[in-house]
């Protein structure tokens, strides 16, 4: 997070302004920058940009969010392009391209693995084209098809949920997989540590809201 001076790794928004991303790269922090690319939220400044045709489903716990049709490379690939873009001006080392899980969900397009497979390997030759690292977020049944062309993973509640053997490529392959764990259903520290530091996962316990600092497992 952050305002945590330990912190080696600290992903923050797209939106975040350029003077804290500045600052966490002058304290040798590794900064990621998020965005979401399987879904449109409405309150982005470039929300107006999405044609209506690709604009499916609201997410059910995010009303203001909704699901994108992943197969229209054509369409979204200049939204994205502009928001790498900005990731690499702002001074970001990488970055973590959310909901591209829309397959596995009622998003309103017919979509599948192999959709979001392709459309994971057109942003990492992007990502990689502007010198950004780039991240797979969740997922897990997608790992064989992306460890290679991609740097790294980010999992939520895979510890909790009982997934994590399926990025154990990533660790073969000697990437960091970051694992964010939610207080809100149930994660302590004094639970999966023990499990993470097993798997060699970077373990971080924090709220839904994101808020606050977080904790890591003693000597992460």
């Amino acid at each position: 997070m952050p305002d945590d001076p330990d912190a080696r790794i600290v992903e923050v928004d797209a939106q975040a302004p350029e003077d804290l991303v500045g600052r966490l790269e002058r304290q040798g922090v590794y900064t990621v920058c998020y965005v979401s690319v399987g879904t449109l939220e409405e309150y982005r400044l470039d929300a107006g940009e999405y044609p209506d045709e690709v604009v499916g489903r609201s997410l059910p716990d995010w009303p203001d969010e909704r699901y994108v049709d992943l197969r229209r490379l054509d369409m979204l690939g200049p939204i994205w392009e502009a928001r790498l873009d900005a990731c690499a001006e702002a001074g970001f080392d990488a970055v973590d391209p959310d909901n591209i899980d829309s397959y596995a969900n009622d998003s309103g397009f017919p979509l599948t693995e192999d959709d979001a497979v392709a459309a994971m390997l057109w942003l990492a030759d992007a990502a990689h084209s502007r010198g950004l690292a780039i991240g797979q977020k969740n997922a897990p049944e997608l790992t064989p098809r992306l460890v290679d062309a991609l740097d790294f993973a980010v999992t939520e509640e895979c510890l909790t949920q009982g997934w994590c053997e399926e990025m154990a490529a990533y660790v073969d392959a000697g990437k960091p997989v970051l694992a964010i764990e939610y207080a809100e259903d149930g994660a302590t520290l004094a639970a999966l540590c023990p499990a993470a530091e097993a798997a060699h996962l970077s373990l971080l316990v924090t709220t839904l809201d994101l808020l606050g600092d977080g904790e890591r497992c003693p000597g992460a």
